[in-house]
């Protein structure tokens, strides 16, 4: 029976969201500064007034363009090493170990980027499906490419990947409305399984 695991990431395989701890982790001192500036976009994101892209975008690029891919690449592997365990829910992680990856398939789904998810996805085995950092010359330029991998996004990605292959069952795990069309798209969905 051939299956298709798709996971969403933050929230759902881990205990907190990656993004703000991951630019913390980056740069500290930038990191308060820029989030300082940011709390007005923030409070309008809240109110569903602001654009949840464009403030992402805005944030990271805050901290983040301009660095090169090595810098991004090493940082991104040591933040791995160092939070690995401390964020990853150890169910979920049991559950990863045991699945028969023979006649299986497994994906990572996440609006987080690419950068820092990959030694996550790597260690795993996963494929990962993510919101992919622009580079030119291996400079950051604080751009994606493509869409934040989120809502319809994620479907729009896995068809993408999946060039019209068949599955006897996928099945999705999820944690917000961000995994709500993925969730659909399954023939099995799975919301907040681990925690």
């Amino acid at each position: 029976m051939k299956k298709l695991y798709l996971f969403d990431f933050d929230g759902t395989l881990t205990y907190k969201d990656t993004m703000f701890l991951y630019l913390k982790f980056y740069n500290p001192s930038k990191f308060y500064l820029q989030f300082l500036k940011h709390i007005p976009l923030f409070l309008l994101l809240k109110l569903k007034l602001a654009d949840a892209e464009k403030v992402k975008k805005s944030f990271i690029a805050s901290i983040l363009k301009g660095q090169s891919r090595t810098k991004i690449e090493n940082k991104s592997q040591a933040f791995f090493e160092k939070y690995q365990h401390e964020i990853f829910r150890e169910n979920a992680l049991e559950f990863i170990t045991n699945i028969d990856r023979n006649q299986t398939e497994c994906y990572i789904v996440t609006a987080s980027l690419d950068m820092w998810v990959k030694p996550f996805a790597k260690k795993l085995r996963m494929n990962l499906l993510s919101t992919q950092a622009e580079f030119k010359n291996d400079i950051f330029t604080g751009n994606f490419i493509g869409k934040n991998c989120n809502g319809p996004e994620k479907v729009n990605r896995i068809n993408e990947a999946l060039q019209g292959r068949k599955f006897d069952k996928t099945i999705a795990f999820g944690d917000t409305s961000g995994d709500t069309e993925i969730l659909a798209w399954a023939d099995e969905s799975q919301f907040e399984f681990f925690h």
